[in-house]
């Protein structure tokens, strides 16, 4: 697989740590709001490349975090805990919205079709691994005690700025929520390990430490949860694109720092999604979620087709307009599955030659730098083959394990409907049937009552006189 690599920024043939194995971490939610739609693009495109690698025949084990404390306002280290806030504004406790949030992340990342990690690590889990890493950073020298903070000495690297396309201006005074300068710092670039003063004193959760009563700085979580599950060595990372800096330029200091040597070798980054305001974001109101698409009318697995139908690397543009036109497209897409279920024959002979065809078409795709709509494409183009219906149903199949869009699941859920709707029907017809043969005997109209169990017959049912009245079946 060909994989976009930030650090670097240009492609590189994905090469793991060990062959056919995947070590596979992804920044997981700060869990103080509702998921944004936003959010959901990058756990969609994170589970596609996951399944991607699974297909194309990688063992992955992949690991997110749940952010439950440690998470300030700005990225500079400064300003209110985003848990707290969340527990202010709802009058709960943190961990009550803690659970309360996490629960409704991973419902709508179920409603997506987005897999659940094989480890998810809520970071109030992981204090003493913190802590660990924060004492082994003072021991060697990359960390100092300044104020009753612990911070990371950033000048004691050769390139802190590793993702190239930052540099110190970008951590100015006052750029971010227009926070004051935190006068600890030796460097602006500076970042907290571990707190036990701030600027606000009612931190709900804290533990003790060899430096005093605090808390973890938001940064050191994910390089210790990444560590203690995944090893010294981290074959992808996945994010957001806003978390490149500061947030992994910081994992990577501080975690190289203190394993000595290079810790991850490829960083995955997905693109904004916008909206008529620019980047949605949870401080400007208003944002749009899972649930208030779905009360809207639209599917869920609409939006991840619109995900899918653009490159993770391209900022994706949301309009109601354009959610319209993959509504109308994704359920042109199930009729035409649906069409194939049920026109499906055991009888016709596989063409493996031509099915062999499209499925190394659909690798292709994936392993040119996850190209989801070239993915699409080959999916299409299989609807229109030569291949036989059975053959079409098998591989879309395999090709919905990446996509995730639910198509022959649906088809098959469409024909039991129809079946229960016409078992339904046909129960109402029986009885009447019945009913009108037993008033036609009463009738004495015995030519009648024959016509009615003749057909009775003729649809398999069986008549039985019991002392409770009529009873029937279907014949076995």
């Amino acid at each position: 697989m060909e994989l976009y690599n930030t650090l670097g920024q240009k492609k590189l043939i994905l090469e793991p740590h060990t062959e056919g194995k995947i070590n596979m971490y992804t920044c997981g939610p700060t869990v103080y709001h509702y998921a944004h739609i936003g959010n959901l693009r990058t756990y969609i495109m994170e589970d596609v490349l996951e399944k991607s690698l699974r297909y194309t025949g990688y063992d992955v084990k992949r690991v997110m975090n749940i952010t439950d404390v440690g998470h300030l306002s700005s990225d500079a280290d400064t300003g209110e805990d985003k848990m707290l806030a969340g527990a202010k504004r709802e009058h709960k406790t943190v961990m009550e919205i803690a659970k309360f949030y996490t629960d409704a992340f991973f419902e709508d990342c179920k409603k997506l079709n987005i897999k659940y990690p094989d480890v998810v690590e809520p970071a109030t889990n992981c204090i003493d691994d913190f802590i660990n890493m924060v004492s082994v950073l003072l021991e060697k020298g990359y960390a100092y005690r300044q104020g009753g903070n612990v911070y990371f000495d950033t000048s004691k690297l050769d390139n802190y700025y590793v993702f190239g396309n930052q540099n110190e201006d970008d951590l100015a005074v006052g750029v971010r929520d227009s926070v004051e300068e935190d006068e600890n710092k030796r460097n602006k670039s500076d970042f907290v390990l571990w707190f036990t003063k701030s600027k606000f004193e009612n931190q709900e959760l804290k533990w003790d430490s060899p430096w005093g009563y605090g808390y973890p700085g938001w940064h050191i979580e994910c390089s210790a949860i990444s560590i203690k599950h995944l090893g010294e060595y981290l074959d992808i990372h996945c994010g957001g694109i806003d978390n490149a800096f500061p947030h992994h330029t910081n994992e990577i200091a501080q975690s190289e720092a203190f394993l000595g040597h290079k810790w991850c070798s490829h960083w995955f980054h997905v693109l904004h999604l916008n909206d008529a305001r620019g980047k949605m974001s949870k401080s400007k109101g208003g944002f749009l979620t899972v649930s208030l698409l779905e009360s809207k009318g639209y599917d869920p697995l609409v939006y991840r087709l619109f995900c899918l139908q653009s490159h993770y690397r391209k900022p994706l543009v949301f309009t109601y307009e354009s959610l319209d036109n993959t509504a109308k497209a994704y359920d042109k897409l199930l009729k035409r599955v649906r069409d194939i279920y049920n026109n499906k024959n055991d009888d016709i002979k596989s063409d493996k030659e031509l099915y062999g065809v499209y499925e190394e078409k659909f690798k292709e795709a994936l392993n040119s730098d996850l190209n989801t709509s070239m993915a699409l494409t080959v999916l299409y183009d299989v609807l229109k083959s030569d291949l036989s219906n059975n053959d079409k149903l098998e591989i879309i199949s395999k090709f919905d394990y990446v996509l995730g869009l639910d198509l022959v699941k649906k088809a098959e859920a469409a024909e039991q409907n129809t079946e229960s709707e016409n078992q339904d029907t046909d129960t109402a017809e029986i009885e009447a049937l019945i009913e009108k043969r037993t008033q036609a005997r009463k009738n004495k109209d015995w030519a009648t009552a024959d016509a009615i169990r003749d057909e009775l017959n003729a649809r398999n049912v069986v008549i039985k006189d019991t002392p409770n009245g009529i009873e029937w079946s279907f014949r076995k």
